[in-house]
């Protein structure tokens, strides 16, 4: 609701904060200005009340005499009668009331001269003396009225005359100005007290409105003062005033807070949609806040959020408020906003220092811990933590040395001080061992707060080494002595090395002459051979085509197969043993070209295809297209014989042999896989050298020389390439050729070699 009214809310507010010191200087102004007017206005006031009263009294005196002379007409015909009557009787006389009233009643007898009259009339004198000289009441009596005459003695009063009966004399009755006027005297004198104690009166109240005004006029100096140096405290605080009219929807601004935005002070309030615009929108609605503490009751708040200055870039504040009520029953969220963007700057600092710090300490390659004044921990890595067996729960930041230490697993069993001089009052380096037998050496330094900061290296191995070297010079000492005792044997014994190394110069060139002499012979051996060997396979082939006719019974002819058979087995053996004389002796040379590995693999898979159908052996090829390398097209092709060769040798029937041929990064690689018998795992660093088969293969009745790896290494290793065998018993083999795309200095210098392969 209070959303709603301050979004339909129109009109202005009061003034602000910001108008105020401005309307301050004016009311004073304007009080002294109106303690003077009414000054003047109150002095008119007075001269005129003043006229007013003499004017009054001017006409009560004149009606007062007007009244005075009717009263007194009417009493002069009254005394007459009755002194009429009276001298019917006899003597005139006076009634009892002709003296009242401070009247005077004088009756004369027809010649003029008074007869009877009242104190404190003469009675021996004439009625015309009485008076006055220029009076005409006693000529015309009852026709003049009543007149006003000035007596004898010469005072002022009212008198009428009275003829009594025909010739019997007149009545004269006087009446003095201060008889007739002492009612218009005392109203006067009332009327004056009154008008005194009136002017009187408004003169203290005046005085009373000056002394106000005066004292108004400097409180409101005072309070302009107060406001000015107000804004400025909280100028130089970074902060402002609030004012937020909940019922209204309108907030009020100190100059200050505009200040801080860096806003022009504004003569009006703002809106609840003017301050929506200024805030930052990841800090919540703090309108729906305000509304959340007005209906949950609560009397205060306290909040941080961000808003927008005149730059256009955020600024923080904290604003601290309480929930009053106003005169009229709304609701006035009333406080201070404080900008915090310097403290929240500094708290992210001191966050990032903290946890910049927290790193350090963790990065530490040694136990790290901080205890303060009172022994309490601050902070520690996870290295000490580990080194005393504590889980993190345990050595939370505040708690004691006593309590942590009772948690750790791992106590101490020993102390040893490193040195005297390092134990002072602020550092000491001592080396404890623990429980578990490792050892710390641990250097301990005083803060300046008290407290100290310990640092544990785990030494152990250090001590291990110096308990080692400890015996070694033991044992080195004992050695001494024995290399001592042994001094003279030492000589002797070099005395005879040197004999047994001219005896292994010796020995070695006899080897040599022997090896020579032996690939000699195997050559020589093998020309021998072959000539016999060509000509029995000759003849056996001869007559296995049975060229001169039938040999008659199928055994001739099956003997003729395995002659046959033997023959080219010995004549393979013979070309292996000539071919591994001439690598072993370094007289191969390779007819390096740019070769098709991948025609090469299909084409050795195909020459092996018929004994691998005649075995019941299945073997597939899957070379890519366009594979080539630069070596010796027919020492590629021998060693991939070689290799799928003994492939079909130890699979069974119903096995199966996979030759693959892929491009690595700068070579080629030939696989050949069989799932036949596998080769153990010991027999496998001893497979290529010459002469030596597998045990398994001897015990299996396999045939071989035993040169078929021996070759095939050696010519790949001329290539520069390697040849890899992996097996596993029961499961089968791999075997990897893996020859170079280009040629290496090795390929290069065995091109130049004496004798071909071939």
């Amino acid at each position: 609701m209070a959303r709603g009214r301050a979004a339909n809310t129109t009109t202005c507010a009061d003034s602000s904060w910001s108008a105020a010191g401005s309307a301050s200087i004016g009311r004073a102004i304007a009080q002294q200005l109106s303690a003077r007017r009414a000054t003047v206005a109150l002095g008119f006031c007075a001269l005129a009340l003043g006229v007013l009263l003499l004017l009054l009294a001017e006409a009560a005196h004149e009606r007062a005499l007007i009244e005075a002379a009717q009263e007194l007409e009417i009493f002069a015909r009254a005394v007459s009668r009755d002194v009429e009557a009276s001298a019917r009787g006899g003597a005139a006389a006076l009634p009892d009331y002709a003296a009242t009233r401070g009247r005077r009643v004088a009756v004369a007898d027809a010649s003029g001269r008074i007869v009877a009259a009242t104190a404190p009339l003469d009675v021996s004198g004439a009625l015309a003396g009485l008076l006055g000289a220029e009076q005409i009441l006693t000529e015309f009596a009852d026709k003049a009225g009543v007149m006003r005459v000035t007596l004898a003695d010469g005072r002022k009063a009212l008198a009428t005359v009275r003829n009594l009966a025909p010739a019997a004399g007149q009545v004269a009755a006087i009446l003095p100005y201060d008889a007739a006027l002492a009612d218009w005297r005392w109203s006067v004198a009332r009327n004056a007290a009154l008008a005194a104690a009136a002017a009187l009166a408004t003169t203290l109240g005046l005085v009373a409105f000056r002394r106000q005004a005066r004292r108004a006029a400097l409180a409101e100096r005072a309070q302009i003062d107060l406001r000015r140096r107000v804004d400025a405290a909280l100028g130089s605080g970074r902060c402002g005033l609030w004012d937020w009219d909940i019922a209204r929807g309108r907030i009020h601004w100190s100059q200050s807070m505009f200040a801080l935005l860096g806003l022009d002070p504004q003569p009006r309030s703002l809106s609840f949609g003017e301050l929506k615009t200024r805030l930052h929108p990841q800090d919540g609605d703090l309108i729906a806040i305000v509304e959340t503490i007005v209906a949950s009751g609560s009397r205060g708040m306290d909040h941080e959020f961000r808003i927008r200055t005149a730059r256009g870039d955020f600024l923080w504040l904290r604003a601290c408020a309480e929930l009053i009520d106003d005169a009229q029953g709304g609701k006035r969220l009333v406080g201070v906003a404080v900008d915090i963007s310097e403290q929240r700057a500094l708290a992210e600092g001191a966050a990032t220092a903290d946890m910049r710090l927290r790193d350090a300490i963790e990065t530490i390659s040694e136990a790290f811990v901080l205890w303060d004044a009172h022994n309490r921990l601050v902070a520690c890595n996870s290295k000490f933590l580990a080194l005393h067996g504590l889980a993190a729960e345990a050595a939370a930041p505040g708690a004691s040395y006593a309590r942590i230490m009772a948690s750790a697993s791992a106590a101490l069993a020993e102390t040893q001080i490193v040195s005297d001089e390092a134990v002072t009052a602020s550092e000491r380096t001592y080396e404890a061992r623990l429980a578990d037998g490792r050892w710390l050496q641990i250097s301990e330094r005083r803060t300046k707060d008290g407290g100290y900061v310990s640092v544990g290296a785990d030494i152990t191995t250090l001590k291990r080494n110096q308990e080692k070297l400890i015996d070694s010079e033991r044992r080195l000492t004992a050695s001494v002595a024995d290399l001592l005792k042994s001094r003279q044997t030492l000589e002797a014994q070099a005395q005879q090395l040197a004999t047994l190394a001219e005896q292994y110069h010796l020995q070695k060139g006899e080897a040599e002459a022997a090896y020579q002499a032996k690939s000699e012979f195997l050559a020589n051996m093998s020309h021998e051979l072959r000539t016999p060997l060509n000509a029995i396979i000759g003849f056996s082939e001869m007559m296995q085509a049975q060229v001169f006719g039938e040999l008659g019974s199928t055994k001739y002819v099956e003997y003729c197969n395995h002659i046959h058979q033997g023959g080219r087995y010995l004549l393979d053996v013979l070309t292996d043993i000539l071919d591994m004389s001439r690598l072993e002796a370094g007289r191969v040379r390779l007819d390096q070209r740019e070769v098709d590995v991948s025609g090469a693999v299909r084409a050795t898979v195909e020459r092996y295809r018929h004994s691998a159908e005649t075995k019941r052996v299945e073997i597939s090829v899957d070379a890519c297209d366009g594979l080539r390398c630069y070596g010796d097209h027919d020492a590629i092709v021998k060693s991939i014989g070689v290799l799928v060769s003994n492939s079909l040798k130890f699979t069974t029937a119903g096995g199966a042999v996979r030759v693959r041929a892929r491009r690595l990064a700068r070579s080629v690689a030939i696989f050949v896989e069989d799932d036949g018998c596998g080769i153990e795992k010991a027999a496998i660093p001893k497979l290529g050298r010459p002469f030596e088969q597998p045990i398994a293969v001897i015990e299996n009745g396999m045939k071989g020389s035993g040169l078929g790896l021996a070759i095939a290494r050696s010519l790949i290793a001329l290539h520069g390439g390697a040849l890899r065998i992996r097996s596993h018993v029961g499961i089968g083999t791999i075997a990897m050729l893996r020859i170079p795309v280009r040629p290496t200095t090795r390929a290069i210098s065995a091109q130049g070699a004496r004798t071909s392969l071939h």
